[in-house]
């Protein structure tokens, strides 16, 4: 059963990173994006129902990491739409505000839900019977009002709460991500507009320089070790001439890699390598 969930979830992102790639329009993107996932969620929903858990071990396991796993991705869409849609218009200190204020948001109900997020990440199991198994709600279990309303055949009393941590963990990495770019654009505005002559072109992938930015970042060897991403990135962009994007949210899938998370790094590793060999050859 696992199996062809991952399956499907490893079929949905590579649609989302499709949409990513070919849309340049975030609305559009966004847009896009929920009602992709809205369909593997429908999907999710039939194949469920068509194919019934055989075991309470099995439900744990589709409502703890499975169907949240979908279901984070569908509010994480629908929440950039709306932060988007009702971004005030302004200048850097006006947006500024309004995306702090949605990190402010994050850090609340991180706040209110501060217990079962420490049984969560801690990979706790001793509560899975009443959090993951349908039927086992509990009022004393701080239970969201909207549970009552939903498919009670497809939800169970806290599936939701994980799918919103792994939601706001996108959230956070998106949100840092639009303050750092106007961070930059003020950094921008303050540098001297002229180019250098002779300037190097990043010709390589931007996964790769975000892994060497943050290699570089964590090593300490800018400025003596105070340099903060933000100033690297915005250095990378200039002297480069490459948008390094989202980095928090490259380097969140950096991290995730299923094979080697320092890919980039371990080649300059073999190249350089293989360069002194035919050098100690000659």
């Amino acid at each position: 059963m696992p199996e062809n969930y991952n399956q499907q979830y490893e079929d949905l992102e590579d649609k989302l990173r499709m949409i990513d790639l070919e849309e340049d329009n975030l609305l559009k993107k966004s847009e896009l994006s929920f009602q992709m996932v809205l369909i593997a969620i429908n999907q999710l929903r039939d194949d469920l129902t068509k194919s019934p858990v055989d075991s309470q071990a099995s439900e744990i396991l589709f409502f703890k990491e499975i169907k949240p796993k979908f279901v984070s991705k569908l509010i994480y869409h629908l929440s950039v739409f709306n932060i988007e849609t009702n971004k005030p218009n302004g200048g850097i200190k006006v947006r500024r505000k309004y995306y702090q204020n949605e990190l402010d948001k994050l850090k609340r109900y991180f706040d209110n839900n501060l217990e079962f997020y420490r049984y969560y990440r801690t990979h706790s199991n001793y509560l899975d019977h009443k959090y993951f198994v349908r039927g086992k709600q509990d009022i004393r279990l701080t239970l969201d009002s909207f549970f009552f309303e939903t498919d009670p055949n497809f939800s169970t009393s806290h599936d939701f709460k994980v799918s919103n941590i792994l939601a706001n963990d996108l959230l956070n990495v998106y949100l840092e991500d639009e303050l750092n770019k106007l961070d930059m654009r003020d950094l921008s505005n303050g540098r001297s507009q002229g180019e250098p002559k002779g300037k190097l072109t990043w010709t390589d992938s931007k996964v790769a320089l975000i892994e060497l930015m943050y290699a570089l970042q964590a090593r300490g060897v800018f400025n003596n070790g105070i340099a903060d991403l933000k100033e690297i990135a915005a250095f990378f962009e200039d002297t480069f001439g490459i948008e390094v994007g989202q980095y928090h949210r490259t380097f969140l899938e950096i991290r995730i890699r299923k094979t080697g998370r320092t890919k980039f790094l371990d080649s300059l590793r073999e190249s350089l390598t293989r360069r002194m060999d035919e050098a100690d050859e000659k």
